[in-house]
């Protein structure tokens, strides 16, 4: 790679890479990260031996992208120019794929994703209900590059956002740009990003660094990974833009070592800018300079905590530390630092690219852009979605998400991760956004959101978040090490049985003192599904407790699966599910539970097709 000089070079390398006729070939756009655990790299490996078995080599371009969102349907790939959206791809597709779509055109019906509502046939990406009621900004790059190749990136205009800023802007024109476009912190507090750079820039030290948030440690949630495994660089002119601004020379992306693909794509993105001048001294030709390290963590969730992170990548253990001074002022080794995650930092270089007014007029007034969710739980389509700020719960687990399999009802929602809240079926109405969220007990958090139905017990929800946050505190401070334990203790023993009346005000308590007493994020929100389970499903709290109950049927010590003989047809559904012989039955026959065998698993309820199958 030829150093690129300047912005004028920069333009004319993009001119060039568009001409290249191999660029304008039939492509195949295959998922090649998240669709790995559904074996898109064996998928990927037959294309490559078919292509070269067949001498199409000049014919006909594979291209392995990051997730294209749709998870729940993989091995998913797009054959372009066409866009045919092909879903749960095996390697004895693929001589078909090349044959009849790639090579004649045609497209293969039983590969195409099929809507369970409408019945209709979805040929391609954007007929498919999934994508077609999203808003793709951060992801708009994710399915349509090669995240290991920067050609990609810079054909689609890649780096230009940056010679803008370094061209045409002074640092306090891009902080007030990204002000202006009311970008807020996708990391979960969603403090103004502008006002977040201004306080960096205005304080006194020197170097001064910026680092990117990629430790991302919520269970179920992916939205950080599935950026870095799909657009690095994205990620690398954001943090370039913000270092210009800032007036940083240095900076580090903290990525957990579970992630080794995206450490991988990241690690290969920052030499392949180095390369090209984009990394590095007198960036195209200016007198900015900025170099950029990785820095692996390992695994720890309070690092995802600003202060611990920067512990982590001085050298010690991960741990918070109380705030004044903030890292804008004293951060990474003493220094003025500016720490964004990664879907902060991805923003960034649209809204300079396209402006604060084009960024703010998506969303709502004070929760401006598009954000990702990772849904997952009990919905037909789980994956990585992008709406706009504003989106309502319903839009995006109804018309996105496909709604609730197996005839059952949505109950709600636990938006946030571990440390976030449970939101009701009453508000799946209610927009999306920082301010609404947090009114109604949960928090925006990076993003993850956990579907619940009628089959989940929210009392057992609260144990198992708190489970993990409590494992998970770091043990600093009093009130999240012994708070979170004496919380979890006291959940546990109600979901035993053993629950008593006062315990439902100790555990209001208890989360209160820890939210308003612990030294950081974590300990502050870690209460969160205690008392927000509390606050909308006080009756379930009420039943374990006073009638010894669990109406979902998840509490074992206080749940008995009976069988409700007007409704039971004797299909035997229930009868072969069971493991351990506790179901017994002729055919056609009311069937029957033995309690003294009945392991209270639930399958038999799971099952079961008529509703036959009651908890008591």
């Amino acid at each position: 790679m030829e150093p690129i000089r300047s912005a004028e070079e920069l333009f004319a390398l993009k001119e060039r890479l568009r001409g290249d006729p191999q660029r304008h070939l039939p492509c195949i756009s295959l998922c090649d990260t998240g669709c790995r655990a559904l074996g898109s790299a064996a998928v990927r490996d037959t294309f490559i031996a078919e292509i070269r078995k067949r001498g199409l080599s000049d014919k006909v371009r594979l291209q392995t992208t990051g997730c294209h969102g749709f998870c729940e349907r993989g091995p998913v790939l797009v054959v372009r120019p066409q866009g045919i959206f092909y879903q749960r791809v095996a390697p004895e597709d693929v001589p078909e794929i090349i044959e009849k779509t790639v090579l004649n055109g045609e497209t293969i019906e039983r590969l195409c994703y099929r809507d369970p509502v409408s019945r209709k046939l979805c040929h391609k990406e954007e007929d498919v209900p999934f994508y077609r009621r999203q808003s793709k900004t951060v992801f708009r790059h994710n399915g349509m590059i090669d995240p290991q190749e920067i050609d990609d990136y810079l054909t689609l205009d890649g780096y230009e956002a940056l010679a803008k800023a370094l061209q045409s802007m002074t640092p306090d024109e891009v902080i007030e740009e990204v002000s202006r476009s009311g970008l807020r912190g996708r990391g979960g507090a969603g403090f103004p990003t502008g006002r977040k750079w201004r306080l960096c820039r205005e304080a006194e030290g020197s170097p001064k660094y910026t680092v990117c948030n990629a430790d991302e440690g919520d269970p179920g949630a992916f939205m950080d990974r599935g950026v870095c495994e799909g657009d690095p660089h994205a990620i690398l002119e954001g943090m370039l833009i913000g270092a210009y601004a800032i007036g940083a020379s240095e900076g580090y992306i903290y990525v957990r070592a579970e992630y080794p693909i995206a450490v991988k794509y990241l690690s290969r993105a920052i030499e392949q800018a180095e390369a090209y001048g984009l990394l590095g001294d007198s960036i195209l030709g200016t007198d900015f300079s900025f170099h950029l390290k990785i820095k692996q963590g390992a695994g720890a969730f309070v690092c995802g905590e600003e202060t611990a992170l920067i512990a982590s990548i001085e050298g010690h253990r991960g741990m918070p530390r109380p705030r004044p001074p903030f890292p804008a002022q004293s951060g990474l080794f003493g220094k003025p630092t500016n720490i964004n995650n990664v879907e902060t930092w991805a923003n960034v270089p649209v809204i300079i690219s396209r402006g604060a007014d084009w960024f703010a007029s998506i969303g709502t007034e004070k929760s401006t852009g598009t954000k990702i969710f990772a849904l997952a739980g009990k919905v037909q389509n789980t994956g990585l979605v992008e709406v706009p700020m504003g989106a309502t719960l319903r839009e995006v687990v109804f018309e996105i998400g496909g709604g609730v399999p197996r005839r059952r009802t949505f109950k709600a929602a636990q938006m946030g991760g571990p440390s976030g809240g449970c939101v009701p079926e009453q508000y799946l109405d209610m927009p999306i956004d920082f301010d609404s969220v947090s009114a109604v007990g949960a928090i925006m958090g990076s993003g993850g959101m956990v579907v619940m139905d009628n089959t989940t017990c929210m009392v057992e929800v609260a144990r198992y978040f708190t489970d993990f946050v409590q494992s998970e505190s770091c043990g600093k401070c009093v009130p999240c090490r012994i708070g979170t334990r004496r919380l979890l203790e006291t959940l546990t023993r109600i979901t035993e049985g053993l629950g008593e009346d006062s315990d439902l005000a100790l555990l209001r308590e208890i989360g209160e003192a820890v939210q308003t007493a612990s030294l950081c994020g974590l300990g502050k929100t870690a209460p969160n599904p205690t008392l927000s389970t509390l606050r909308h499903f006080w009756h379930e709290y009420e039943a374990h407790v006073r009638d010894k109950k669990c109406p979902a049927g998840v509490c074992k010590a206080l749940t008995t699966f009976v069988i409700d003989a007007e409704k039971c047809t004797g299909c035997g559904l229930c009868l072969k599910g069971c493991p351990t012989e506790a179901i017994t039955g002729e055919l056609k026959v009311p069937h029957v539970i033995d309690q003294e065998k009945c392991i209270k698993c639930g399958s038999c309820r799971d099952v079961c097709n008529l509703g036959a199958v009651l908890v008591t």
